[in-house]
Formats: structure tokens, C-alpha cells, sequence
């Protein structure tokens, strides 16, 4: 195997949103990476491959999936633009499915929405702002 093939083993912008979603219904409905293998017929781990992107999922367990999740096929393609489609995914892109896909990014997500007052909002937000920079900045320090 060359070493070109070697450096494109990234996995492909669709996998990984097709895999996010997965992970995205599996945690909003509450149901366990093993629970969803043992609906679908599979391990675990082969759970954590499709949602990572490790692996892709084949048209007949993609239907399983969304089965078992109790939803459509087409739930896992939502939000994917064409242009997603036809080429890689942009450095945002990536970064919000790196974070979509902690423990972490996922309650954070799923609790700012439920913030009313936009003020606080925007003062988490700078909170949040402020702590990055200094981290990058600790980083940065030799």
C-alpha cells in the first residue's frame, strides 16, 4: 500500500454526519450503545465504529438503525448540504461534530437552548470565550 492511500484514511464528511446522527437519536431517546447493537444485531463496539465514522453503515443496517431508533432513514442525512455532499467538510464542520460528539458537547447542547434570558446566554458564552483564550494562551507559553 502506498504511502498517498495511507494519509486518506480520514473518514468521509457523510460518514461521520450520518455517524453523528446516529449517536444524536441514540442519546435523545436515552438508549445505550449496547441496547442499539443488541436491537440491530451487533456489538457494541461496532455501534462506536458507525457513530466515530471508523466504519461505514450499509443501506440494509442503516435501516436497522433507524428501526430501532424509531425514526426514517432520512433523519440521518439531515443538515447535510450539497456541498457537504461533494466535498470534504469545513474546519467548522469538524470542529462541531469533534464537540458534538463528547459526553460533554452533547448536554451542553442540549441544556443552552433551554437558557431564556439571551443575556445569560451571551455571558456564558463570554465565560466560555475568555477560558479558551486563556488555555490557548497556557498552551502557547514554552
Amino acid at each position: 500500500m502506498s504511502k498517498d492511500v495511507d494519509l486518506d484514511r480520514s473518514p468521509n464528511p457523510i460518514d461521520r454526519h450520518v455517524g453523528l446522527r446516529i449517536r444524536l437519536r441514540r442519546r435523545e431517546l436515552g438508549v445505550s450503545q449496547e441496547r442499539l447493537a443488541d436491537s440491530i444485531g451487533l456489538t457494541f463496539q461496532q455501534v462506536q465504529k458507525y457513530e466515530r465514522a471508523a466504519n461505514r453503515v450499509s443501506a440494509s443496517k442503516l435501516w436497522e438503525v433507524a428501526r430501532a431508533l424509531r425514526t426514517s432513514v432520512t433523519y440521518f442525512y439531515e443538515g447535510l448540504s450539497g456541498s457537504a455532499a461533494s466535498s470534504a467538510a469545513s474546519e467548522d464542520d469538524d470542529t462541531v461534530q469533534a464537540f458534538l460528539l463528547t459526553p460533554e458537547g452533547m448536554e451542553l447542547a442540549a441544556l443552552f437552548p433551554q437558557i431564556r434570558r439571551s443575556k445569560v446566554r451571551r455571558r456564558l458564552l463570554e465565560l466560555v470565550r475568555v477560558m479558551a483564550e486563556e488555555e490557548a494562551t497556557r498552551n502557547e507559553a514554552p
